[in-house]
């Protein structure tokens, strides 16, 4: 099992030992030796025999796919393995990390099942990821809501502002923690600094999930990392932006006021969760994306500058429009992450979702996400992109000028009352209703209407009419569709059986 981190205890002064990736170094010199295997994982290393496994990704990573509990690998408290948690930690500027390797996912559900230990209700941003609310499922905590700020024109949410946060916290006394998101998908960066002095003035810990945001603070044009805006727990998705292996990420403890009540709970809730059989080529790919990032920092001004030129490049031609040179217009903004291309497509005359496949079929470039009214780009770390040639194919792509405006013009319905927890409504029995009588009915699903694609409903809150009216509204218009729903015309609402808020 891969273990949390122990202080630094190499001799060499830190900037020197960020140089080093010591069981990156540890796990090529083992599957260097010439072993007789006779543990796991069973394709022992034998390229020759496993040969359709060796064709698929090469016989070295079958050399280094190597079990837990190695002597000289993560046995030991001066293991190369701890070695490299400790260096980990010290990039980022925590108290402690851990390697996950069940991706950032992993690290949501175990900071929620540790939040769980400080109160029974987690005040949580609107748009956080659906892990999260797997956590909530896991723990029993009961959910207060904050709204982000929406982009009514593209229907993408944003973040939250202190301001609402600390309204929210102060209107739940019992809270546990408050949680969350930045930056966005679409690059927006909260104030982390004031999220932080709002939750610890209601006497709770700030935990963000800063999945996007691996690569910041790695060099002066990124902005800060949470830890180092005064985030207590940060979920570090490493693999996005920040090099390492898909399902490779990171969860980092600030030293701050609540390290010493979390320490205890993340590694308990992290040896819970976290595979008995970690894999080494992920553990091994975290140690090296934070060897790079430490010391790439001309590298990463190339991408900086790459993804500038991306920008600049769509401003002069003037068919699309740049999203994030609309952020000054949302007081939860502070910032925006430079190696995130947001683009609305729509503005150009195509849909997010058809510029998107086009990219992909007609021109073998692959964006990271679609919307019916954007697509986002992203440049990772240290990558040195062929500019001119998305751009060229981004303005190749077919106009349609009869294509309807990006707002469907809906407000967001209130949530409903909150009548059962999130794991109650989630496990309780369940049945299909039609949408006229699940009014007044609890929900046992998460839909979310898009635009904006933020929840409307989630397991164990009431289904009011202004949410049902808001679905239908949404999936009339030619673009709109909810995520979650039984079918694609929001007919039947599935809730929880057997009980009503009066029962």
């Amino acid at each position: 099992m891969t273990m949390s981190t122990t202080p630094l205890t190499s001799h060499r002064r830190p900037a020197e030992a960020q140089l080093d990736a010591p069981y990156a170094d540890a796990l090529r010199a083992y599957a260097e030796k010439d072993w007789l295997r006779l543990n796991v994982p069973g394709h022992s290393a034998d390229a020759h025999r496993f040969g359709a496994l060796a064709d698929l990704v090469g016989s070295a990573p079958l050399a280094l796919d190597v079990p837990p509990l190695l002597e000289g690998l993560d046995l030991g408290p001066d293991s190369p393995l701890e070695r490299s948690l400790g260096l980990a930690a010290q990039a980022w500027g925590a108290r402690r990390t851990w390697f996950l390797t069940n991706g950032a996912s992993q690290g949501n559900r175990m900071a929620t099942l540790a939040a769980r230990g400080l109160g029974d209700t987690l005040v949580v941003q609107r748009s956080v990821h659906s892990s999260v609310i797997d956590g909530l499922v896991l723990s029993g905590l009961r959910a207060a809501f904050v709204q982000p700020s929406v982009d009514e024109e593209l229907g993408i949410a944003h973040g939250v502002t202190a301001e609402a946060l600390a309204a929210a916290l102060s209107a739940c006394p019992r809270a546990a923690a408050a949680y969350v998101v930045t930056p966005s998908y679409f690059g927006a960066t909260a104030d982390v600094q004031a999220l932080a002095d709002a939750a610890h003035h209601a006497g709770v810990p700030l935990i963000v999930d800063e999945a996007w945001g691996a690569h910041f603070g790695f060099h002066p044009m990124l902005p800060d990392n949470a830890l180092a805006r005064g985030a207590d727990l940060v979920i570090s998705s490493t693999h996005k932006l920040g090099g390492s292996l898909t399902q490779s990420a990171m969860l980092h403890l600030a030293d701050g006021p609540f390290a010493d009540v979390l320490e205890p709970l993340i590694d308990r809730v992290f040896h819970m969760t976290q595979s008995t059989s970690a894999s080494a080529l992920l553990l091994a790919s975290l140690d090296t994306a934070r060897q790079t990032l430490v010391n790439g920092t001309d590298a990463l001004a190339r991408s900086i500058d790459a993804a500038d030129a991306m920008r600049a490049a769509i401003r002069a031609a003037g068919r699309f429009r740049v999203v994030s040179d609309d952020f000054h217009g949302f007081p939860d903004i502070a910032d925006t992450d430079p190696l995130r291309v947001a683009i609305d497509a729509r503005a150009g005359g195509i849909s997010g979702h058809e510029a998107r496949w086009q990219l992909m079929k007609h021109h073998q470039i692959l964006v990271e996400v679609a919307t019916d009214a954007a697509i986002v780009a992203v440049v990772g770390a240290g990558s040195a992109p062929d500019e001119p040639q998305f751009i060229e194919a981004l303005h190749a792509l077919p106009s349609h000028p009869d294509l309807p405006g990006t707002s469907l013009g809906l407000r967001l319905p209130q949530p409903g009352p909150v009548w059962m927890t999130t794991r109650e409504a989630f496990l309780a029995p369940s049945r299909a209703v039609s949408a006229a009588d699940a009014v007044g009915r609890i929900s046992a699903d998460t839909l979310s209407a898009y635009p904006p694609g933020i929840p409307n409903v989630l397991p164990g809150e009431v289904i009011t009419q202004e949410l049902v009216d808001f679905l239908h509204h949404t999936v009339a218009a030619p673009t709109g569709h909810v995520r979650g729903a039984a079918d694609k015309d929001v007919t039947t609402l599935r809730v929880v059986d057997g009980h009503t808020p009066e029962s």
